[in-house]
């Protein structure tokens, strides 16, 4: 079903839960909060003192039978029948659902500080979804029927899950049954080859599936915490599939998973062999200029690369494609954002420092710890409670196979997101240059997604004001990862756009139109108006100083 306009900002106000997962937040960030919320009760006792008694008599209604109160309608946790009509379940969610709702007002009426109210806000919902009656055997009574019907071997499959996860990952719940994807096999398979690794990267050419493609090639940057091959996942939903079956070169980057010895990798080094590897771009398809895209932390690096050789007055990169990135982060954009403190990023930094890396499982943990409903209890109540094994999903299969980010790189990170890096009145400087996105005159595409809880859209709205070049900011309707996997035929795609680019973000959707389609269509046709004219496929891949020395995926994606 397609999003309503008027419901885009409720929907990423419901979801955006994270600024900055480079930092997360600490079990000391957690309690400090709790402690500050001690504060306002004594400080303003009434506010407290109302919710309480008014949390007491609902409690008296529910004992009685005299409560209201329901879940939802589309709380999936309670669809399930006998929440309605068992006295013992519907009593126990009732009490769940009178604490939930007295916190809520409690901190509403408070008079605390719109920060200490969204930290709050954040805390009592984390301990609330913790405490969620569907979250144990025996509040859960889809899990006791399960129970029943098998005979208890539901509860065997269950701890079997748990043991199986705390030997082989981390103690945390698995998200995906990942048996039956293999890299290389059935994702990451579009034809090509390896024409250019180093110790940091490989650069992978893919075949040319039309007999004729644009003369300017693009290369793809992705991400640094993850793997490359999110925009090769299964060939339905492949975005470099679409693109070379599209007539264009594809050349796409895939970093290496650094390992403790890799610790001084920082960003100047991701940098300098971007720009090596556009050389080897150019030279295999004899074009002086290439187009370029980004996603997420690649959308960073990208953004250093543009604005270092906009300083070199090296004009190679024609135009570039920038998408769910935040170049210009505040702590306000989210409520995890809150705890992002000078002190709780110093930490982070130490701990990585201390390491050599911050380790890959660390930061999807973190990620989990955002969303824990969706990416936690949820798993705990299918994998333990109800003793089934995860879904199969190439999606998640990807996001679970974790990278590591080098020490120095991350440290850039946190610098970046402290010292506001990319704003236009900051002097920071870069490889020798000032940081400077206003001398980046290419035409850019850029695209953000609704409920994205990573990189908030508004955040990446923000970026529209950084460049000089003529822009397209495109709002695509998923999250972090699916409004990038949004191919043609997808029934549920949609996309807004607007030419116009008011201060506020919530006044460009307001003038934005709705298209029930793919974004990845009008992205096409903006990127063949900025490829050149078209000519005769190559036959082969790479040239004679850089030929294909191994197969598509490479050899990287596997480390």
């Amino acid at each position: 079903m397609a999003i309503k306009k008027e419901n885009v900002a409720k929907q990423a106000a419901e979801t955006t839960t994270a600024v900055n997962t480079l930092v997360g937040f600490g079990r000391g960030e957690v309690v400090k909060s709790l402690g500050i919320m001690a504060g306002y009760v004594a400080k303003q006792p009434k506010p407290f003192a109302k919710h309480i008694g008014a949390y007491g008599k609902e409690l008296y209604d529910i004992v009685k039978g005299d409560s209201e109160l329901a879940p939802h309608p589309k709380d999936r946790r309670f669809q399930d029948e006998t929440w309605s009509k068992n006295p013992i379940y519907k009593r126990g969610l009732q009490s769940w659902l009178a604490m939930r709702r007295e916190l809520d007002g409690w901190i509403n009426d408070s008079q605390m500080h719109p920060a200490d109210k969204a930290r709050a806000k954040f805390v009592t919902d984390l301990i609330g979804d913790t405490l969620a009656p569907t979250n144990s055997l025996i509040g859960n009574p889809a899990a006791m029927k399960k129970l029943y019907e098998t005979g208890g071997m539901s509860l065997v499959n269950g701890l079997k899950n748990a043991y199986d996860d705390l030997r082989n990952n981390g103690g945390m719940p698995s998200q995906v049954d990942g048996r039956p994807f293999k890299v290389g096999e059935n994702i990451a398979n579009t034809p090509g080859g390896v024409i250019h690794k180093t110790e940091m990267l490989e650069v992978i050419q893919y075949k040319p599936q039309s007999d004729e493609v644009h003369q300017t090639p693009i290369m793809i940057i992705p991400p640094q915490i993850n793997k490359f091959y999110a925009v090769d996942l299964e060939p339905n939903k492949s975005m470099i599939r679409f693109l070379v079956k599209s007539g264009f070169q594809v050349f796409a980057v895939s970093w290496r998973n650094p390992t403790r010895q890799h610790s001084h990798w920082g960003l100047e080094s991701y940098v300098e062999e971007l720009i090596e590897a556009s050389d080897v771009v150019r030279k295999i398809t004899r074009s002086k200029r290439l187009n370029v895209t980004g996603a997420c932390s690649g959308g960073t690096t990208m953004a250093l690369m543009l604005s270092e050789l906009a300083a070199r007055g090296d004009d190679r990169i024609n135009a570039f494609t920038l998408m769910v990135s935040v170049l210009d982060g505040k702590k306000t954009d989210s409520e995890v954002g809150l705890f992002v403190t000078d002190t709780a990023i110093e930490s982070a930094r130490k701990r990585s420092k201390k390491k050599g890396i911050l380790a890959g499982d660390d930061l999807a943990r973190s990620f989990a710890w955002m969303r824990p409903n969706d990416l936690i209890w949820n798993y705990v109540v299918n994998n333990y409670l109800l003793g089934e094994s995860p879904p199969p999903f190439d999606v998640l299969f990807w996001n679970n196979d974790s990278t590591n980010l080098p020490a120095e790189l991350h440290s850039n990170y946190l610098d970046i997101f402290q010292k506001r890096t990319f704003r236009p009145d900051k002097t920071e400087v870069f490889m020798d240059h000032i940081v400077d996105l206003s001398a980046v005159t290419q035409d850019n595409f850029m695209l953000a997604g609704v409920t994205d809880h990573i990189t908030p859209w508004k955040a990446c709205y923000r970026n529209v004001r950084l460049f000089a070049g003529e822009t397209t900011f495109v709002l695509s309707n998923s999250g972090h990862i699916q409004s990038l996997l949004n191919p043609p035929g997808n029934p549920k795609a949609q996309y807004f756009i607007n030419k116009d680019f008011p201060p506020r973000a919530d006044r460009w959707l307001e003038g934005a139109e709705s298209h029930s389609e793919s974004w990845w269509l009008p992205w096409r046709e903006w990127l063949a108006e900025r490829s050149g004219e078209m000519k005769a496929a190559p036959k082969s891949l790479g040239n004679k100083a850089h030929p294909a020395v191994s197969k598509a995926p490479g050899e990287y994606v596997f480390t």
